[in-house]
């Protein structure tokens, strides 16, 4: 199959991306987390935080402080366990959590850090999360390497450490097939969003890097291209860092990867048998850049909407919360929504704090981001005081809803789901979010698939928390069938397409027995 059909099937017709008589051999599910075998490990500290509401002001950080920041970015949470009716009785299903969604809870991203810090090695580190360590992969300084990796774009002796996004294809690949590789962007995605939030309160100054010479990063911590690849690179800084927009622009992989030793090393998924994955090896060759001349600033442009009449939304102050509390909270209910009453204040709270993403720094835009140009947030929207039931697209820049059609659309989203786990009836508030229907790809290449897929799960995550925030659970979707919501929300007409469905409403307690890690 070649890419531009792959990834026509993936969006529009998901069940052409994947062979047909795909069955999911649950014995040999991989672990969802990484286990490396003998290397050093150094344990953190678990006094976690069950509270974080003041911010930390910018200072070195501690070996606590960085315990507690990995566990709230992408450490074990909960174990929860459900139990479902079979014809030989109640099958009982134990999942591990993490403060960040995943799709199926399977967790495909990994998370590795170079750390310059007191108390630690200066080094690479992956975050064994089952655990709660670090595990030592590389020893050294490694500024210059990794600067040069980005295209001497950062001054990383500035940063005291850098964190890497990966995706492990095998982790969800084994149940969702082909379909995985949209689902591994999102969910790098919605780690990036978590990162940024629990950095903001501890005080880090943090840049998202999108484009970097891939095969410099991935040798650095000893990657397996064929099995695990670098998605993004995160520098975090507490003091003055030159975040810059240009570098230099003949820097290859070659040269750099002959700089250090490989390293090997040995870790534990489980799995007896991991299938292979052509498709997605395919689409990580196509989306590897083996010199920094690839990399790309996108043009400023405007946000245009579908919609013409406007309804202005009441601006609200910036509350305080806590964002661990937040974190416990968040909630996917499924089946679990139950309609409620949505005051236009509310949904104002909501959309004013989710669409603060677009202003996250980064590499494809100036240096204070501008993401907006590149996502749309639309929602269909029944119950909500003051407000017409109906489909609207948000104007961020005047912070206003723009209506695009009237009525009830809950029962064509209902037709549209791909499977019977959220009862539509019962949801005030159905978020779609759009981008561009070629992906960025005219752009960046190949590489702009996964890049819009890791932007939407980051404006998700942003979403997921801003509910939580007024005691709403919000339950992210791909299984719905995206012609339909574009053409509800009248996308063809800017070209653009929805690439994830999130109910938002109020919900009902589950019957199910969950502890939290830190109990």
């Amino acid at each position: 199959m070649d890419i531009e059909t792959f990834l026509h099937y993936l969006h529009f017709d998901t069940d052409k991306a994947s062979p047909p008589g795909w069955e999911v051999d649950w014995d040999d599910a991989p672990l969802p987390y990484k286990l490396y075998r003998g290397l050093p490990a150094f344990p953190l500290c678990h006094d976690t935080p069950l509270a974080l509401e003041k911010k930390d002001s910018p200072a070195p950080p501690t070996l606590r402080k960085i315990s507690h920041f990995l566990w709230l970015v992408y450490g074990l949470s909960e174990i929860s366990q459900s139990a479902f009716p079979t014809e030989e009785g109640p099958e009982l299903h134990q999942n591990f959590r993490r403060f960040a969604p995943s799709g199926g809870a399977l967790y495909p991203s990994e998370l590795y850090v170079y750390l310059k810090m007191d108390g630690l090695p200066a080094g690479v580190y992956h975050y064994d999360a089952a655990r709660h360590c670090l595990v030592l992969l590389r020893e050294g300084n490694f500024d210059s390497y990794i600067s040069r990796a980005l295209g001497e774009r950062c001054d990383l002796s500035a940063c005291f450490g850098t964190v890497f996004i990966s995706s492990m294809f095998w982790k969800n690949f084994y149940k969702y097939n082909n379909f995985s590789y949209r689902l591994q962007g999102l969910d790098a995605g919605v780690l990036i969003g978590q990162l940024l939030e629990v950095s903001k309160v501890f005080g880090f100054s943090s840049g998202v890097y999108f484009q970097y010479m891939d095969r410099v990063v991935n040798h650095l911590l000893g990657l397996d291209e064929k099995e695990e690849s670098v998605y993004a690179v995160i520098p975090l800084s507490v003091e003055p860092t030159r975040w810059s927009c240009a570098g230099k622009a003949d820097l290859s992989a070659d040269a750099l990867c002959r700089e250090l030793p490989e390293i090997q090393t040995s870790h534990f998924t489980k799995s007896r048998r991991i299938k292979p994955f052509p498709m997605l090896t395919k689409m990580n060759e196509a989306s590897t850049w083996e010199s920094s001349k690839y990399f790309r600033r996108m043009k400023a442009g405007e946000i245009k909407n579908a919609g013409c009449q406007s309804v202005a939304l009441p601006r609200t102050d910036q509350r305080s919360y806590d964002l661990a509390s937040l974190c416990q909270k968040r909630f996917s209910p499924d089946m679990d929504f139950v309609m409620g009453k949505i005051t236009l204040a509310e949904l104002a709270e909501l959309l004013q704090h989710a669409s603060a993403m677009y202003h996250y720094r980064n590499d494809l835009d100036d240096l204070h981001g501008n993401g907006g140009t590149r996502l749309t947030i639309l929602g269909c929207f029944v119950n909500v005081e003051g407000l017409r039931d109906g489909t609207y697209a948000y104007n961020v820049a005047d912070h206003s809803l723009e209506k695009i059609n009237l009525g009830d659309c809950r029962r064509l989203l209902q037709s549209g789901l791909r499977a019977g786990n959220v009862n539509m009836f019962q949801v005030a508030l159905c978020f779609h979010i759009a981008g561009n229907r070629d992906h960025l790809i005219q752009e960046l290449g190949y590489r702009g698939y996964r890049i819009q897929q890791m932007e939407a799960g980051m404006l998700t995550q942003r979403l997921l928390l801003a509910a939580s925030a007024l005691g709403l659970g919000g339950h992210p979707l791909l299984g719905f069938d995206v012609n339909l919501a574009d053409k509800l929300n009248e996308l063809h007409v800017q070209n653009k397409t929805s690439l994830i469905q999130i109910p938002v409403g109020h919900y009902r307690s589950r019957a199910w027995l969950r502890g939290g890690i830190h109990s």
